[in-house]
């Protein structure tokens, strides 16, 4: 649970340094058009911080990590997707503010951080899924249902 909470708070720091980044940057070069640094700060709050929370809430009610191999691999994979992909979008929107083109390779790259933080995230569900089914199986050892 402190790794699910390290991460959501480490998120958090940089999705504030985000916000001051792409004011500051954009201030110092007199830049107003479109960036991706305008949507990175809530990128990074919202995959990142409040993602992470969410987990942490889900691993407290039905024990995420009792499946660790699965539990470790979504949380590395999600990590290594998401970084790939806020990399990226830092790269492009700091190359555009300086005026700047980027070539394919920078969306490419992107595409591979957004495919990688969907497996993150599909490994998740299946490690969620079958939490919810011990659950379910518990609570209906539990109290059993009454034949009609």
């Amino acid at each position: 649970m402190k790794r699910l909470y390290t991460a959501a708070l480490v998120y958090l720091v940089f999705g504030l340094l985000a916000g001051v980044y792409y004011r500051e940057l954009t201030k110092a070069n007199d830049f107003t058009g479109d960036t991706q640094l305008a949507t990175l700060h809530t990128h990074l709050l919202t995959l990142g911080t409040i993602i992470f929370l969410v987990v942490l809430v889900l691993e407290k009610v039905f024990t995420l990590s009792a499946s660790p191999k699965l539990f470790n691999w979504f949380f590395w994979v999600y990590n290594a997707g998401l970084a790939l992909t806020l990399v990226m979008m830092t790269v492009n929107g700091t190359l555009r503010v300086l005026g700047t083109t980027t070539g394919a390779a920078v969306s490419g790259i992107a595409g591979m951080g957004h495919i990688i933080l969907s497996a993150g995230l599909i490994l998740l569900f299946v490690a969620l899924g079958r939490r919810v089914k011990v659950a379910q199986n518990e609570r209906d050892a539990i109290s059993p249902k009454i034949a009609s």
